[in-house]
């Protein structure tokens, strides 16, 4: 394997070159005004000048305001100079010895040149090296560092990252095995005629571990890593972006073979051709250089280039295109065995407690990415320090999951009885709603302290294992559990709250996509209706529309939701008044405790005699 070569160092500071010109010129300045063409200058006292005009040796003089220069008989050509005193007969000394004067003005030339043109030189020079200087941080400051790539190169001895540091995502692993075994051993893939994938690209949601698994494919072949953010090409000026572009790939096939990472590729690789407000000269151009780079008549052997983003759909059909970014490898969030490896490996350099059960913790963070769990071992951590543990404890995980689900709790937050006691009838009311549901997740935790994201309570279920699909019965019993915290202000209180306003939401929308895109309406049929903005889904700032549907259809679907919405919303009130002494314990408990755990909410339906399920 070829060691990497030491970046070549550039020629000298341009800086350095402009300070040793300007010098020059300064000192060119000093030389002329010091030599005097006109003859031999000599300063002499006052009282010597005076001297020299009593013996007539003088043939003329100049009066200035500090100056007196007096021009000499003999030698032809030759000057004396003296300071000017407050000499009152000096006027009269002349004309009586019949000797030309005349008033001067004394030269400040070389002053004023200073002033006017050499300091604000000097003064804009110093500014500019500022400003480059901070423009180039990584480079030289000069105009040329415009087109040089901003990349950050990790050489392969500093690069300690390997499989063993990424968890969760095996076959993603397995796929870049290939990837490995070409930078090892290429020759293998040569002698066979084949062709290993030119561009990886790295799909998935955020923090799910994308950047990680690039540094350690690096990291496992022993190769340098390049790594660059897809935003760091475009400048404002257009141009730079491509030459950065060039740069970036001349420099990785000084060090091939290596590996170069663009992290969010979106930002330069969106689809061109969308419409001329969407245009952007200097992004296409840089695409542009990257298309050639990738697959053109340029032979980049052993560089591998890999990408990553979490907006595939937005990427332009050229760069997805066999030759280029011909493999994508989606990295997805982990399921609870991936969960629970990643926690591990987290947990490695804390101390924690030998009673944690790190599969527990697993289950508990359904939907979580490698980042999510790793900042829950961070704050487990953080949390132990603050209650003056030695050792980060269940508790702490336990607060740092639900830190992380609902936010920081707010203890401090003053809340009245009766704003209290309504907010434990909501919260039992999806607890007792769910207890009581066939195929609803079990209730793991009921709280009624305000968290900073809003929330006044909350009510956790986790599920006993990942799903990946849902049944009609199961999703009727998603939005049965939403519906609980209301049914229980309706029986309970006698009138209802705003509480319930994020519950509605929540259940609206699998209602909706219930009968437009699952096909489980019976009065719909089997028709999958579809959002318009489908890319942007999650966006509560793009107005969604369902594609094709007819004001007939758009009124059979709103009269469905309706009534699924209103049929859930009686079974949940049915569960709470045929639960109704069992809900009353549980909320007792609740206003007395606050929190209560899984444990305690199952001890108290044990003693609960009805059993009757929806």
């Amino acid at each position: 394997m070829k060691k990497n070569r030491k970046l070549s160092k550039g020629p000298a500071k341009p800086a350095l070159r402009a300070t040793v010109i300007v010098g020059l010129v300064l000192l060119a300045i000093f030389l002329a005004a010091s030599i005097n063409m006109a003859g031999p200058t000599r300063f002499v006292p006052y009282s010597e000048f005076k001297e020299a005009l009593k013996n007539d040796q003088l043939s003329s003089v100049s009066i200035g305001s500090e100056i007196v220069e007096g021009l000499l008989k003999e030698p032809k050509d030759s000057r004396l100079l003296a300071m000017r005193v407050d000499d009152k007969e000096l006027v009269s000394t002349l004309e009586s010895k019949g000797i030309r004067f005349e008033g001067r003005t004394e030269s400040s030339w070389l002053k004023d040149f200073f002033l006017t043109w050499i300091l604000p030189f000097v003064f804009i020079f110093f500014i500019w090296q500022i400003f480059l200087g901070r423009m180039f941080k990584q480079g030289p400051p000069s105009l040329m560092a415009f087109g040089k790539s901003k990349a950050k190169l990790v050489a392969d001895s500093s690069n300690k990252t390997t499989f063993k540091d990424v968890a969760g995502c095996d076959e993603a692993k397995e796929e870049l095995m290939e990837v490995i075994d070409f930078l090892k051993i290429p020759q293998k893939f040569k002698d066979i005629g084949g062709r290993i994938p030119k561009g990886v690209l790295l799909v998935g949601p955020p923090g799910t571990g994308k950047t990680l698994l690039a540094r350690a494919v690096a990291g496992e072949a022993g190769v340098s890593f390049f790594q660059i953010s897809g935003s760091d090409f475009v400048e404002m000026f257009v141009g730079v972006g491509a030459a950065r572009v060039r740069d970036l790939f001349a420099e990785a096939q000084k060090h091939s073979p290596c590996i170069i990472f663009i992290d969010e590729l979106d930002a330069i690789a969106k689809s061109r051709g969308m419409g001329w407000m969407a245009t952007n000269d200097e992004r296409e151009q840089t695409l542009n250089q990257i298309l050639v780079e990738m697959d053109g008549f340029n032979n980049h052997s052993g560089v591998i280039i890999m990408a990553a983003t979490n907006r595939p759909e937005v990427l332009d059909p050229a760069i997805l295109r066999p030759g280029r970014f011909d493999r994508q490898i989606v990295v997805d969030r982990p399921d609870v065995r991936g969960r629970e490896e990643i926690l591990i490996v987290h947990a490695r350099d804390v101390k924690i407690d030998k009673d944690i059960d790190f599969k527990t913790l697993a289950s508990r963070t359904p939907g979580f990415s490698g980042a999510d769990l790793a900042n829950i071992v961070n704050e487990a951590a953080l949390l132990a320090v603050r209650r003056g543990l030695s050792h980060v404890t269940r508790a702490c995980f336990e607060e740092a999951i639900d830190r992380v689900i609902a936010g920081l709790a707010r203890k401090s937050r003053v809340i009245s009885d009766v704003e209290k006691r309504t907010i434990a009838t909501h919260e039992v009311g999806h607890a007792i709603v769910a207890r009581f549901t066939a195929g609803s997740d079990k209730v793991h935790r009921i709280s009624i302290i305000p968290r900073a994201s809003g929330a006044l309570g909350y009510t956790l279920q986790l599920p006993e294992e990942d799903r990946h699909l849902l049944s009609k019965a199961q999703l009727r019993g998603l939005i049965r559990v939403l519906l609980g915290g209301r049914a229980a202000e309706s029986v309970v209180l006698g009138e209802i709250t705003s509480g319930a306003q994020d519950d509605l939401r929540r259940a609206s929308d699998i209602v909706r996509r219930m009968a437009a895109e699952f096909g489980m309406s019976d009065t719909l049929g089997l028709v999958s209706l579809g959002l318009q903005n489908a890319a942007y889904a999650n966006n509560p700032f793009v107005r969604q529309e369902w594609a094709h549907v007819s004001e007939e259809t758009a009124r059979k679907m709103d009269q469905e939701c309706f009534k699924i919405l209103q049929e859930e919303f009686e079974n949940a009130t049915q569960i709470v008044r045929a639960n109704r002494k069992l809900f009353d314990q549980v909320v007792a408990k609740l206003l007395e405790k606050e929190t209560i755990e899984m444990e305690d909410f199952a001890e108290l339906v044990s003693t609960h005699s009805k059993d009757s399920y929806l």
